[in-house]
Protein backbone atom coordinates (compact mmCIF):
# COMPACT_ATOMS: atom_id res chain seq x y z
CA UNK A 1 0.00 0.00 0.00
CA UNK A 2 1.46 3.37 -0.95
CA UNK A 3 1.90 6.14 1.78
CA UNK A 4 0.85 9.83 1.03
CA UNK A 5 1.85 12.85 2.93
CA UNK A 6 -1.60 14.79 1.53
CA UNK A 7 -3.93 12.33 2.08
CA UNK A 8 -3.98 10.30 4.97
CA UNK A 9 -6.91 7.51 4.50
CA UNK A 10 -6.82 5.65 7.79
CA UNK A 11 -6.91 8.83 9.51
CA UNK A 12 -10.10 9.77 7.75
CA UNK A 13 -11.70 6.42 8.33
CA UNK A 14 -11.09 6.87 11.93
CA UNK A 15 -12.34 10.59 11.77
CA UNK A 16 -15.68 9.63 10.37
CA UNK A 17 -16.03 6.60 12.84
CA UNK A 18 -15.20 8.67 15.06
CA UNK A 19 -17.73 11.33 15.20
CA UNK A 20 -20.59 8.60 14.27
CA UNK A 21 -19.68 7.56 17.86
CA UNK A 22 -19.75 10.54 19.25
CA UNK A 23 -22.98 11.29 17.70
CA UNK A 24 -25.14 8.53 19.01
CA UNK A 25 -23.41 9.06 21.95
CA UNK A 26 -24.34 12.42 22.11
CA UNK A 27 -28.28 11.08 21.51
CA UNK A 28 -27.72 8.35 24.36
CA UNK A 29 -26.57 10.99 26.82
CA UNK A 30 -29.84 13.72 25.94
CA UNK A 31 -32.10 10.62 26.30
CA UNK A 32 -30.69 9.22 29.67
CA UNK A 33 -30.89 13.44 30.74
CA UNK A 34 -34.37 13.63 29.37
CA UNK A 35 -35.97 10.53 30.21
CA UNK A 36 -37.18 10.71 26.75
CA UNK A 37 -36.23 9.09 23.67
CA UNK A 38 -38.38 11.15 21.57
CA UNK A 39 -37.90 14.78 23.64
CA UNK A 40 -38.27 17.02 20.19
CA UNK A 41 -40.28 16.73 16.95
CA UNK A 42 -36.90 16.05 15.19
CA UNK A 43 -36.33 12.73 17.39
CA UNK A 44 -39.78 11.53 16.02
CA UNK A 45 -42.00 13.87 14.40
CA UNK A 46 -44.90 10.99 14.25
CA UNK A 47 -44.73 10.58 17.81
CA UNK A 48 -43.88 13.80 19.15
CA UNK A 49 -47.39 14.91 17.53
CA UNK A 50 -49.06 12.18 19.32
CA UNK A 51 -47.66 12.73 22.64
CA UNK A 52 -47.67 16.25 22.35
CA UNK A 53 -51.66 15.78 21.52
CA UNK A 54 -52.01 13.37 24.30
CA UNK A 55 -50.54 15.47 27.15
CA UNK A 56 -53.05 18.36 25.98
CA UNK A 57 -56.10 15.98 26.62
CA UNK A 58 -54.43 14.85 29.40
CA UNK A 59 -54.35 18.32 30.90
CA UNK A 60 -58.16 19.05 30.02
CA UNK A 61 -58.87 15.90 31.65
CA UNK A 62 -56.92 17.30 35.00
CA UNK A 63 -59.68 20.11 34.48
CA UNK A 64 -62.29 18.22 34.48
CA UNK A 65 -61.17 16.45 37.53
CA UNK A 66 -60.81 20.08 39.48
CA UNK A 67 -64.46 20.85 37.85
CA UNK A 68 -65.84 17.63 39.08
CA UNK A 69 -64.12 18.52 42.60
CA UNK A 70 -66.38 21.77 42.79
CA UNK A 71 -69.33 20.33 41.38
CA UNK A 72 -68.95 17.17 44.15
CA UNK A 73 -68.60 20.30 46.97
CA UNK A 74 -71.59 21.64 45.74
CA UNK A 75 -73.95 19.24 45.34
CA UNK A 76 -72.80 17.86 48.63
CA UNK A 77 -74.03 21.45 50.15
CA UNK A 78 -77.45 21.72 48.54
CA UNK A 79 -77.67 17.67 49.36
CA UNK A 80 -76.85 18.39 53.12
CA UNK A 81 -79.21 21.16 53.57
CA UNK A 82 -82.31 19.35 51.80
CA UNK A 83 -82.03 16.56 54.23
CA UNK A 84 -82.10 18.88 56.94
CA UNK A 85 -84.96 20.49 55.50
CA UNK A 86 -86.96 16.78 55.21
CA UNK A 87 -85.55 16.54 59.07
CA UNK A 88 -86.71 14.48 61.49
CA UNK A 89 -88.90 14.16 64.42
CA UNK A 90 -87.16 17.06 66.19
CA UNK A 91 -87.17 19.39 63.55
CA UNK A 92 -87.99 20.17 59.56
CA UNK A 93 -90.68 19.17 57.47
CA UNK A 94 -91.16 15.81 59.17
CA UNK A 95 -91.69 18.00 62.55
CA UNK A 96 -93.96 20.25 61.08
CA UNK A 97 -95.99 17.61 59.87
CA UNK A 98 -96.32 16.21 63.93
CA UNK A 99 -97.26 19.16 64.78
CA UNK A 100 -99.95 19.68 62.19
CA UNK A 101 -101.58 16.14 63.23
CA UNK A 102 -101.17 17.21 66.89
CA UNK A 103 -103.38 20.21 66.49
CA UNK A 104 -105.95 18.17 64.71
CA UNK A 105 -106.75 17.60 68.66
CA UNK A 106 -109.95 18.94 69.56
CA UNK A 107 -109.25 21.62 72.56
CA UNK A 108 -105.73 21.42 72.40
CA UNK A 109 -103.31 25.07 72.15
CA UNK A 110 -102.67 26.04 68.62
CA UNK A 111 -101.13 29.20 69.62
CA UNK A 112 -98.26 27.54 71.68
CA UNK A 113 -98.26 24.99 68.44
CA UNK A 114 -97.57 27.56 65.99
CA UNK A 115 -94.64 29.13 68.17
CA UNK A 116 -92.80 25.39 67.48
CA UNK A 117 -94.21 25.84 63.58
CA UNK A 118 -92.93 29.55 63.12
CA UNK A 119 -89.55 28.24 64.59
CA UNK A 120 -89.23 25.53 62.42
CA UNK A 121 -90.36 27.64 59.57
CA UNK A 122 -87.82 30.15 60.34
CA UNK A 123 -85.16 27.62 60.60
CA UNK A 124 -86.17 25.82 56.77
CA UNK A 125 -85.58 29.41 55.43
CA UNK A 126 -82.43 29.89 57.11
CA UNK A 127 -80.70 26.45 56.31
CA UNK A 128 -82.10 26.98 52.80
CA UNK A 129 -80.12 30.39 52.55
CA UNK A 130 -77.23 28.87 54.21
CA UNK A 131 -76.55 26.32 51.62
CA UNK A 132 -74.56 28.00 49.42
CA UNK A 133 -70.73 27.34 48.18
CA UNK A 134 -68.55 29.42 45.65
CA UNK A 135 -71.50 32.00 45.56
CA UNK A 136 -74.03 29.15 44.61
CA UNK A 137 -77.47 28.11 46.03
CA UNK A 138 -79.92 26.16 44.27
CA UNK A 139 -82.52 25.84 47.41
CA UNK A 140 -83.08 30.09 47.90
CA UNK A 141 -82.90 31.48 44.47
CA UNK A 142 -83.63 35.11 42.84
CA UNK A 143 -83.92 36.18 39.09
CA UNK A 144 -80.36 36.02 38.44
CA UNK A 145 -80.59 32.34 39.28
CA UNK A 146 -80.15 30.19 35.43
CA UNK A 147 -82.69 27.62 35.20
CA UNK A 148 -79.91 25.39 34.60
CA UNK A 149 -76.78 24.17 35.50
CA UNK A 150 -74.23 22.41 33.80
CA UNK A 151 -71.41 19.88 35.65
CA UNK A 152 -68.61 19.78 33.86
CA UNK A 153 -68.13 15.42 34.05
CA UNK A 154 -65.57 14.32 31.10
CA UNK A 155 -63.68 15.07 28.16
CA UNK A 156 -62.99 13.58 25.08
CA UNK A 157 -61.40 13.90 21.40
CA UNK A 158 -62.09 12.19 18.13
CA UNK A 159 -59.56 13.98 15.39
CA UNK A 160 -59.44 17.33 15.93
CA UNK A 161 -63.18 17.02 17.44
CA UNK A 162 -63.15 17.85 21.58
CA UNK A 163 -66.34 16.47 23.18
CA UNK A 164 -67.14 17.97 26.73
CA UNK A 165 -69.86 16.20 28.99
CA UNK A 166 -71.74 17.67 31.41
CA UNK A 167 -74.53 17.01 33.95
CA UNK A 168 -77.47 19.62 33.20
CA UNK A 169 -78.91 19.97 37.04
CA UNK A 170 -82.49 22.25 36.39
CA UNK A 171 -82.70 24.93 39.53
CA UNK A 172 -86.43 24.17 39.82
CA UNK A 173 -86.23 20.93 40.95
CA UNK A 174 -83.95 21.33 44.23
CA UNK A 175 -85.63 25.40 44.40
CA UNK A 176 -87.38 25.57 48.20
CA UNK A 177 -87.82 29.75 48.19
CA UNK A 178 -87.52 32.19 44.85
CA UNK A 179 -87.86 35.51 45.09
CA UNK A 180 -91.43 34.98 42.87
CA UNK A 181 -92.63 32.55 45.90
CA UNK A 182 -92.89 29.56 43.34
CA UNK A 183 -90.35 27.14 45.23
CA UNK A 184 -91.66 23.99 47.26
CA UNK A 185 -91.54 25.76 50.70
CA UNK A 186 -93.41 29.22 49.44
CA UNK A 187 -95.63 28.47 46.66
CA UNK A 188 -99.04 29.12 48.04
CA UNK A 189 -101.56 26.52 48.32
CA UNK A 190 -104.74 26.65 49.80
CA UNK A 191 -104.60 29.67 50.69
CA UNK A 192 -101.03 29.75 52.45
CA UNK A 193 -97.09 28.05 51.68
CA UNK A 194 -95.79 25.44 53.82
CA UNK A 195 -93.39 28.91 55.01
CA UNK A 196 -96.51 30.69 56.09
CA UNK A 197 -98.59 28.36 57.69
CA UNK A 198 -100.28 29.93 60.58
CA UNK A 199 -102.37 27.74 63.20
CA UNK A 200 -102.39 30.21 65.90
CA UNK A 201 -106.56 31.33 65.08
CA UNK A 202 -107.60 28.09 64.33
CA UNK A 203 -110.61 26.20 66.91
CA UNK A 204 -112.07 23.21 66.76
CA UNK A 205 -114.56 24.23 64.11
CA UNK A 206 -115.19 21.65 61.16
CA UNK A 207 -114.39 24.47 58.63
CA UNK A 208 -110.59 24.79 60.21
CA UNK A 209 -110.54 21.08 60.75
CA UNK A 210 -110.61 20.89 56.95
CA UNK A 211 -108.09 23.82 56.82
CA UNK A 212 -105.81 21.79 59.03
CA UNK A 213 -106.29 18.79 57.02
CA UNK A 214 -105.52 20.52 53.98
CA UNK A 215 -102.57 21.53 55.48
CA UNK A 216 -100.97 18.48 56.61
CA UNK A 217 -102.12 17.23 52.83
CA UNK A 218 -99.70 20.37 52.06
CA UNK A 219 -96.99 19.32 53.91
CA UNK A 220 -96.89 15.36 53.18
CA UNK A 221 -96.75 16.93 49.35
CA UNK A 222 -93.53 19.15 50.43
CA UNK A 223 -92.08 15.98 52.01
CA UNK A 224 -92.70 14.04 48.80
CA UNK A 225 -90.57 16.84 46.66
CA UNK A 226 -87.92 17.88 49.22
CA UNK A 227 -86.91 14.08 49.47
CA UNK A 228 -87.37 13.62 45.91
CA UNK A 229 -84.96 16.84 45.04
CA UNK A 230 -82.29 14.99 47.90
CA UNK A 231 -82.30 11.81 46.38
CA UNK A 232 -82.29 13.01 42.82
CA UNK A 233 -78.86 14.99 44.19
CA UNK A 234 -77.62 11.58 45.92
CA UNK A 235 -77.94 9.97 42.85
CA UNK A 236 -75.78 13.03 41.13
CA UNK A 237 -73.18 12.69 43.65
CA UNK A 238 -72.91 8.88 42.74
CA UNK A 239 -72.20 9.83 39.55
CA UNK A 240 -70.03 12.63 40.26
CA UNK A 241 -67.58 10.39 42.21
CA UNK A 242 -67.68 7.44 39.82
CA UNK A 243 -66.55 9.63 37.00
CA UNK A 244 -64.35 11.45 39.05
CA UNK A 245 -62.56 7.89 39.61
CA UNK A 246 -62.66 7.45 35.88
CA UNK A 247 -61.47 10.32 35.19
CA UNK A 248 -57.91 9.94 37.28
CA UNK A 249 -57.64 6.57 35.74
CA UNK A 250 -58.17 7.27 32.24
CA UNK A 251 -55.55 9.98 33.13
CA UNK A 252 -53.13 7.49 34.47
CA UNK A 253 -54.06 5.21 30.96
CA UNK A 254 -52.71 8.39 29.03
CA UNK A 255 -50.01 8.95 31.25
CA UNK A 256 -49.07 5.15 30.52
CA UNK A 257 -49.50 5.49 26.80
CA UNK A 258 -47.69 8.56 25.99
CA UNK A 259 -44.41 7.29 28.49
CA UNK A 260 -44.65 4.07 25.66
CA UNK A 261 -44.15 6.30 23.10
CA UNK A 262 -41.55 8.42 24.06
CA UNK A 263 -40.00 7.24 27.40
CA UNK A 264 -36.27 6.16 27.17
CA UNK A 265 -35.91 2.33 28.00
CA UNK A 266 -33.19 3.33 30.80
CA UNK A 267 -31.66 -0.02 31.31
CA UNK A 268 -30.66 -0.33 27.70
CA UNK A 269 -29.72 3.57 27.23
CA UNK A 270 -27.13 2.69 29.95
CA UNK A 271 -25.60 -0.30 28.25
CA UNK A 272 -25.19 1.79 25.60
CA UNK A 273 -24.31 4.61 27.15
CA UNK A 274 -20.62 2.38 28.44
CA UNK A 275 -20.82 0.77 24.93
CA UNK A 276 -20.57 3.83 23.26
CA UNK A 277 -17.73 5.23 25.52
CA UNK A 278 -15.54 2.55 24.54
CA UNK A 279 -15.77 2.94 21.25
CA UNK A 280 -15.15 6.58 21.43
CA UNK A 281 -11.57 5.68 23.38
CA UNK A 282 -11.16 2.76 20.72
CA UNK A 283 -11.94 5.53 18.29
CA UNK A 284 -9.23 8.34 19.78
CA UNK A 285 -6.96 5.67 19.81
CA UNK A 286 -7.36 4.75 16.52
CA UNK A 287 -7.31 8.47 14.91
CA UNK A 288 -4.09 8.85 17.29
CA UNK A 289 -2.32 5.76 15.58
CA UNK A 290 -3.34 6.83 11.79
CA UNK A 291 -2.13 10.24 12.34
CA UNK A 292 1.38 8.64 13.38
CA UNK A 293 1.66 7.41 9.79
CA UNK A 294 2.63 10.59 8.57
CA UNK A 295 5.88 10.69 10.80
CA UNK A 296 6.85 7.00 9.75
CA UNK A 297 7.34 8.84 6.09
CA UNK A 298 9.91 10.54 7.25
CA UNK A 299 11.97 7.87 8.15
CA UNK A 300 12.24 7.31 4.48
CA UNK A 301 14.54 9.91 4.03
CA UNK A 302 17.26 9.55 6.76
Amino acid sequence: MSSSLLTNSAAMTALQTLRNVSSNLQTTENRISTGQRVATASDNAAYWSIATSMRADNAALSAVSDSLGLSAATVDTEYTALTAVVGDSSGGLTKLQSLLVEAKTAGIDRTKIQADITQIQQQMKATASAATFNGVNWLSTTTATPATFDLVSSFSRVGGTPTIGAITLTIANYSLYTSSQGGILDKVSGGASVDTIDISTLTDSAADQTTLTGYITQLTTAINSVASAAADLGAVKNRIATNTDFVKTLMDSVTRGVGQLVDADMNAESTRLQALQTQQQLGVQALSIANQNSQSILSLFK
